[in-house]
């Protein structure tokens, strides 16, 4: 099962450098912002048809979750514009870098902690090389 769950992360993000090297073109083409919400619009019309055929009718009203459980609704279009913005004068693979090392960095110090209700799991010797390495690769190819 963690198996299955791996290859899709990484179908994941191997999605993500595609909608990297989308969106530069695009954004050149239509502008940053409008780039951005045409993600989000095209996204958001997606997942509102899975909604109606595949989600729970009887699910809790997101109105009622704690409002800082929302707040990934304004990290998702800052993420789109940094793509948007980045990919076009440094490249799909350095910026893709750049994110994995953000992202691995913040989610090390998330999972320590236990913060945002994830269960904890301590940063160890094996966890900081994984980032170094990352932190590695981001200089190399930023050089190269």
């Amino acid at each position: 099962m963690h198996l299955l769950l791996i290859i899709f992360v990484v179908a994941g993000g191997m999605g993500l450098s595609i909608e990297a090297g989308l969106l530069g073109p695009l954004g050149s083409q239509v502008g940053d912002l409008w780039a951005t919400f045409s993600i989000f619009g095209v996204g958001a019309a997606l997942t509102f048809l899975l909604m109606l055929f595949f989600s729970p009718r009887n699910s809790p009203s997101f109105f009622a979750q704690p409002s800082w459980q929302l707040l990934g609704g304004v990290l998702g279009p800052v993420y789109v514009i940094i793509l948007t913005v980045t990919t076009p004068v440094i490249g799909i693979a350095l910026t893709m870098i750049g994110i994995l090392a953000g992202q691995v960095f913040k989610s090390l110090i998330i999972d320590h902690y236990g913060l945002l209700g994830s269960p904890r799991r301590k940063i160890n010797g094996k966890r900081i090389l994984a980032l170094i390495f990352i932190l590695s690769a981001l200089a190399l190819v930023a050089q190269g």
